[in-house]
């Protein structure tokens, strides 16, 4: 049996998505620019696109979603267009982010920060999580944005984007949330918060790798990152990618349609797996379950390097990994679990385990026999964990990892 538990790195795309993507590459194949009808009979297809993922996120029709590549894309757009904007040619200088961030905003905070802008990167609480009030207390008067992702990548843990959009509301300070993450797992409603930007990527919600986008509230003014044709309105220049757009609406509309449904089986099989993972001795997981995306694991195994498990994992043909697949090949603990307060040695032991609607009962059950096997069997060579007397599963730690 092969077992996929790597979702939050990328997902299967949809049959369903294909399908509906195949007649765009060689039968439909005009450039929606040109003004013929090659062109112009791609454009129903674009508009039912474009408003799939209007819905999916409950966005306004005052607001503008903008496709782009990726959210790396995405993020480097706002990030570098707000200091375009509001520092080079504004009385701005601040940024305000996380410690926890995905890599492509954490390297281009850093890259700014080379440009003279400050940036505060703030830490998590024991669980994972930003603390609003933390947020408050740290933007002031020269904050241009504040970039705070809407659940992590590596966690699962979800932050409180309501109660922080009120306050850069209330601050008069733009708001970014890399919603990557979210979108597609948990309901994400711009109606219901306050947020002027979100991150998304259609990979995530088994749409294609290759496309995403930006929400921009109220169509407000932001320095294009692409320049060189008219392209979503001159705000990101470059021929439509007509078949991933239209499998990135026909995805999102699948991902979101019943999604509480959708999320309600994704966590039973989540539950079920951690459960007996935590049977095991010295094993703990990051995070409250109910404050996380309902398909994530972030678990850590005392006496068992990280890389080490995903040898064992993959020899048994299942796909896990060790944090941001971003950052996959970089064998530095896990600077999550460094953030909330784990020692050194435990941050080399996290695995995180992430599953799709597509995962299977029987994938639980094959996962479960051989991750227990495998611990044992790593267990028995690792000279850290011989030389302690092992404890009863669910031990917690200082730094509140839970179990």
């Amino acid at each position: 049996m092969q077992v996929y538990l790597d979702n939050n790195a990328t997902t299967m795309t949809d049959p369903q998505v294909v399908e509906a993507m195949l007649p765009y590459f060689s039968e439909k194949y005009g450039n929606p620019s040109s003004i013929h009808k090659f062109g112009s009979s791609v454009h129903p297809a674009i508009m039912k696109a474009i408003d799939q993922v209007y819905k999916g996120i409950n966005a306004s029709d005052n607001d503008d979603i903008v496709f782009t590549s990726c959210a790396t894309e995405s993020n480097n757009w706002v990030l570098q267009s707000v200091f375009t904007d509001h520092i080079v040619n504004g009385d701005k200088n601040h940024i305000v982010t996380t410690e926890v961030e995905h890599p492509s905003v954490l390297a281009t905070c850093r890259f700014l920060e080379e440009q003279g802008v400050k940036v505060t990167y703030l830490p998590v609480n024991d669980q994972g999580v930003v603390e609003a009030h933390s947020v408050k207390s740290f933007i002031t008067d020269k904050t241009a944005l504040v970039s705070i992702m809407w659940a992590s990548n590596e966690t699962g843990m979800i932050n409180p984007i309501k109660e922080i959009g009120e306050i850069c509301k209330e601050k008069g300070v733009l708001f970014h949330s890399d919603a990557v993450q979210a979108v597609g797992k948990i309901p994400v409603d711009l109606q219901d918060v306050h947020v002027d930007f979100i991150s998304f990527s259609a990979h995530k919600f088994h749409g294609p790798k290759g496309v995403g986008a930006l929400y921009i509230k109220d169509s407000q003014a932001l320095t294009p990152l692409l320049h060189g044709g008219d392209q979503m309105g001159g705000r990101r220049s470059g021929t439509l990618n007509v078949p991933y757009i239209i499998g990135m609406g026909k995805a999102i509309e699948l991902a979101t349609t019943n999604i509480e449904e959708k999320m309600a089986s994704i966590r039973a099989k989540r539950d079920r797996l951690e459960d007996a993972l935590l049977e095991l001795s010295d094993t703990f997981t990051v995070g409250n379950r109910e404050n996380r995306t309902p398909n994530t694991i972030l678990i850590s195994i005392k006496g068992v390097e990280g890389e080490g498990m995903l040898w064992d994992l993959n020899n048994g043909q299942i796909g896990a990994s060790t944090g941001s697949a971003c950052a996959s090949e970089d064998l530095e603990a896990n600077t999550v679990m460094l953030a909330i307060g784990a020692d050194n040695e435990l941050a080399h032991t996290g695995i995180r385990l992430s599953l799709s609607r597509f995962t299977t009962d029987e994938e639980i059950d094959y996962t479960i026999a051989h991750f227990k096997d495998a611990v044992a069997r790593l267990r028995n060579i690792s000279s850290s964990f011989a030389k302690q007397a092992p404890t009863k599963g669910g031990e917690a730690l200082e730094c509140d990892l839970h179990h």
